[in-house]
């Protein structure tokens, strides 16, 4: 008879046949609260599904709705749900595949024409009806030719066409009130299990993600726990389209894209150019002060050069096209490794010189289909705040804890204090010595270990030339963004024979190490426009302060204190327009100026100036100089925005 061994480390002998929700039942009640799976052995499965086998001891654990897994659980219900609300409604629609996803599920239909919004709000009124109604999943065992017949007789041709391709045996399938479905499972007990959802969006999807295929349709939902955490996550949602850096890099002119240039290429306008000059500046000044050597290197260079690399034949599909140049085939470049390694190779190295770090804001071209273009966050030309780094063996991880340490310190000086970090380790194919992939994995492991980092661990998921750690930031609102990465590289000093004599004068091979502290220019300078929702802070903003005159006599004055602003490095302009003040204050407050300074006949007379914060309102009257002097610790990088 089967041995249960529950959370408490309990046993219990069962006899076989029983159910995983009876055993627990039979223990302890409180067990099955909020439960909607559970986990046998490190498998999900039905909480009504069979107990089999005696041999060996079955461990169980309640999965419970507000779980990772029994979240995904639900959602995975509520997709066969909204399938079945679709059907009710629209009988000629034939459906596809239903997932759950992060956060939600979709499922794709085959329909003559697209959903619309009030199509959404049927099915969610159905989907509601179906939930009320504590229909239970019923999970079936069937054979192949069961389930095609059953399928077919149903003209669901998707189904029939995933079921052709499985191996002959056993199929599963799921039934809910009038509804069937293809599903491996596992399910929650009932409909009523799916305690808060909303349907958020419809929009085209090729049958298996193909463009051969027939066009589908898709349709988004989300599902929580609660109706709390619906609720907390449908303002993230609102809160994120107010932070959209595409309709804030309109509103506050920043940067656009042309058509006429082409897709996913940038224009930097002067407010926009300005923050990045401001980023850029901070870059190379924190880079000198680390040991770093900064470089320039050229856009183009011979396809043979890529062909060295690797990456011609690794990632041809997302590079442009070579182009002829006096009988030799160029490409505009993808990467800026391959030139680091050129500089280093340009004459003999010592043991004594490494390491060696070369960095450089080097602007590469990649090809990405139209459909993935977002914004800032994935364009087609953008600047890599790139280093490489040669270094002996020995040096690998006071290097890569340089690098994290820098890495900390450049993100925290932005406003990110907050952060996910991956160690990706030895992927099935790869290339160098087992022993050098141990060796770089322990120093990655150490490096994160000894500055106390919290860290997950990626097996398997490391690229072919080495291990890496990724960084994502966090958002004010919760928010992961991938920028920041560390690749050790074992493939480059190989493939371009990369050496430096050692201390007995033979030749080595040095490690090789990749770093992004941002990522892109482009997709970091995204990611700070949604973090601040635009409002950058005062060391960060195109302009600090506006001088608004209060009338035409105030005007020469103006224009004084606006030169003493200038000769003191603050970013300042002057609105001096025959428009009302409250028109020019709210103006400036739209363009999320940090201060508006007011200038009136009073303020004139007394040689004073009245700031108006963006945040706090109205302030004292001060002097020209007073107010500099107030700023100056803003102006520095990571400092506050108010004072």
């Amino acid at each position: 008879m089967p041995k249960i061994i529950f959370p408490d480390n309990t046993e219990a002998v069962v006899s076989e046949g029983t159910t995983f929700l009876d055993a627990i039942k039979g223990h302890n009640k409180e067990l099955l609260k909020n439960a909607v799976a559970v986990n046998v052995n490190g498998e999900i499965k039905d909480l009504k599904g069979i107990i089999t086998g005696a041999s060996d001891s079955i461990r169980l654990l309640p999965v419970t709705l507000d779980s990772k897994e029994g979240a995904e659980v639900c959602r995975h219900g509520a997709a066969h749900v909204m399938a079945e609300a679709v059907k009710s409604l629209y009988p000629n629609v034939k459906i596809a595949i239903g997932p759950a996803i992060e956060d939600g599920f979709y499922y794709d239909f085959d329909t003559e024409k697209p959903f619309t919004p009030e199509d959404l709000e049927k099915i969610e009124a159905k989907m509601s009806e179906i939930i009320k109604g504590d229909f239970p999943f019923i999970r079936e065992t069937i054979s192949k030719k069961e389930a095609l017949d059953l399928f077919g007789n149903m003209g669901e041709v998707y189904k029939t066409e995933l079921i052709s391709e499985l191996a002959d045996g056993e199929i599963t399938v799921y039934r809910q009130s009038g509804f069937t479905d293809l599903c491996r499972g596992p399910h929650i007990p009932s409909t009523r299990f799916i305690k808060a959802f909303k349907l958020t969006t419809s929009a085209g999807a090729y049958w298996r993600g193909s463009e051969k295929n027939r066009m589908l349709q898709r349709i988004y939902g989300v599902a929580f726990a609660s109706k709390d955490e619906l609720k907390a996550y449908l303002f993230r949602v609102e809160e994120a389209k107010r932070r959209d850096h595409r309709k804030l890099g309109r509103e506050l002119d920043l940067f656009s894209t042309n058509e006429d240039i082409g897709s996913g290429l940038v224009l930097w306008h002067p407010n926009g150019s300005a923050v990045r000059m401001i980023i850029e500046e901070f870059w190379k000044k924190e880079h000198a002060k680390n040991g770093y050597d900064i470089v320039f290197t050229p856009h183009v260079a011979q396809l043979n050069l890529w062909k060295t690399s690797g990456h011609w034949d690794f990632y041809r599909e997302n590079l442009y096209s070579p182009m002829e140049v006096e009988g030799q085939e160029y490409i505009v470049k993808p990467m800026n490794c391959p030139f680091h390694i050129q500089i280093y190779k340009s004459r003999l190295r010592s043991y004594r010189e490494l390491p060696i770090r070369y960095a450089e804001l080097g602007t590469v071209y990649r090809y990405e289909r139209s459909g993935v273009l977002h914004g800032l966050l994935r364009v087609r030309g953008f600047t890599q705040d790139d280093a490489h780094i040669f270094m002996r063996p020995d040096q690998l991880e006071t290097e890569i804890t340089g690098v994290l340490n820098f890495t900390l310190y450049i993100l925290k000086s932005f406003g990110f204090n907050d952060f996910d970090i991956y160690l990706s380790t030895r992927p099935e194919k790869y290339v160098g010595s087992l022993d050098n992939w141990e060796k770089a994995e322990a120093a990655l492991r150490g490096a994160l270990t000894n500055l106390n980092l919290r860290f997950s661990v990626d097996p398997g998921e490391g690229v072919f030339y080495g291990p890496k750690i990724d960084i994502k930031i966090k958002d004010v609102i919760g928010r992961a963004w991938q920028c920041s990465t560390l690749q050790v590289d074992f493939n480059l000093p190989e493939r371009f024979d990369v050496t430096y004599r050692d201390d007995q004068g033979a030749e080595a091979r040095p490690i090789m190490l990749h770093r992004a502290l941002m990522g892109s220019l482009e997709r970091f300078f995204g990611c700070l426009v949604e973090h601040y929702a635009g409002a950058f802070p005062f060391w960060l903003a195109p302009k600090q302060a506006v001088i608004l005159t209060v009338t035409d006599r105030n005007n020469e004055y103006a224009a004084k204190v606006l030169r003493q602003l200038k000769a003191a490095g603050i970013r300042a302009a002057l609105d001096d327009r025959n428009e009302k003040l409250g028109y020019k204050i709210r103006e400036a407050e739209l363009k999320k100026i940090p201060y508006m300074l007011v200038i009136g006949d009073k303020e004139q007379a007394e040689e004073k100036i009245a700031p108006r914060s963006k945040d706090k309102g109205n302030m004292e009257p001060v002097t020209v100089d007073e107010f500099i002097k107030r700023v100056e610790k803003l102006t520095r990088p990571g400092g506050g925005e108010i004072l």
